[in-house]
């Protein structure tokens, strides 16, 4: 795994060895920062569920002014603090080593601009974790929520909770799915 784009472009992130996390294939983090590249510069940008951090790294070597990183295993906190000071990008990011759902109480922005999120899948994390995001004052009408999931993931709910799907990435075997607050 390594960085695509920016100015750490080309250093190599280190992974947690085993079947704890799964990093987002370098294809696929390349086809996602496409997508958002518009968005990137200056943004906030709140890495949730981030195993090695690879993501909200991605985002910061390409210019957002502030990542967020949350993760409760201490293994893979620790690979992401590395990677951080590896990359000379740790002046620029927030680490909180919790529980995703209650990391948000520690978000203090007037606005996030990108929030991502890779939880582990079958488990219904994402529908809990944007419950929690309707009602924070920091996601306005222009926040952009990327979920990572399962490729048969069902995301029919979304439009009860106050949130719509505007765009849906596949790719083998999971996809991209881009939520914003507001009806369609």
């Amino acid at each position: 795994m390594r960085v695509i784009a920016g100015k750490a472009k080309s250093l190599p992130l280190k992974t947690i060895p085993g079947l704890e996390t799964r990093p987002t294939q370098d294809r696929i983090k390349e086809t996602l920062f496409n997508i958002l590249m518009p968005d990137i510069p200056g943004c906030v940008f709140v890495d949730v569920f981030s195993g090695s951090g690879g993501i909200g790294i991605e985002a910061l070597s390409r210019g957002a002014s502030k990542a967020y990183f949350i993760e409760q295993s201490p293994k893979a906190m620790a690979c992401i603090e590395e990677n951080l000071r590896f990359t000379k990008l740790k002046d620029q990011a927030v680490t909180l080593k919790m529980d995703a759902l209650g990391s948000l109480h520690h978000i203090f922005e007037k606005k996030v601009d990108i929030i991502f999120m890779d939880p582990p899948y079958g488990r219904g994390l994402e529908k809990e974790m944007l419950v929690q995001l309707y009602g924070r004052s920091f996601v306005t009408d222009s926040t952009i929520m990327i979920v990572e999931a399962d490729l048969y993931e069902d995301f029919s709910y979304v439009p009860d909770l106050g949130f719509t799907v505007y765009r849906e990435k596949k790719y083998k075997t999971n996809k991209h799915v881009f939520i914003r607050r507001g009806e369609s």
